[in-house]
């Protein structure tokens, strides 16, 4: 759990998490607690199988909700006015292309909280993230991957917060 200490977020990041917790806090803590109350009707609770589940899923959105609670506390909503358009950073969508292929990637650098490499939102630690980081339109960055090295060309780089 994250204590005392700085959670750098995008806009989106921020209204994300409160979604999350809005979610947690009405609709799914009545739905585990709707699974606990039937499986409290199968009978003996020392082998419901269905119960220590319910019971378990219960445990695991309540300490979602801690950390997110936690989170939010500590959260700070990165200002437009730190976000360099001409740099790649925290809160922009950059355009990339492997040297000598002609498809383009377009990724959003965000924090390791908001992950998403399904919807290309990638965290500015990951290893194409920081490789990109601090670099202009033009530049040419190496990136380390399983495969070995590639290296990509920043197309285009704007805000996306």
């Amino acid at each position: 759990m994250v204590e005392n200490k700085e959670i750098v977020l995008t806009k989106d990041g921020m209204a994300k998490l409160r979604e999350e917790l809005e979610y947690l806090k009405t609709e799914k803590r009545k739905e585990v607690s709707e699974k606990i109350k039937e499986a409290r009707s199968f009978g003996d609770l020392s082998e419901n199988a269905e119960y220590d589940e319910a019971k378990n899923e219960q445990a695991e959105v309540e300490s979602r909700i801690n950390t997110i609670v936690n989170m939010l506390k500590y959260a700070r909503v990165i200002d437009d006015s730190e976000i360099a358009n001409d740099t790649v950073g925290l809160g922009v969508t950059v355009v990339i292309r492997e040297v000598g292929e002609d498809d383009e990637e377009t990724y959003a650098i965000v924090t390791t909280t908001e992950t998403d490499p399904v919807n290309n939102k990638i965290s500015q630690d990951s290893p194409v993230g920081s490789a990109l980081m601090g670099h202009k339109v033009g530049d040419t960055v190496t990136v380390d991957s399983p495969a070995g090295k590639i290296d990509f060309e920043i197309v285009s780089i704007t805000k996306n917060v």
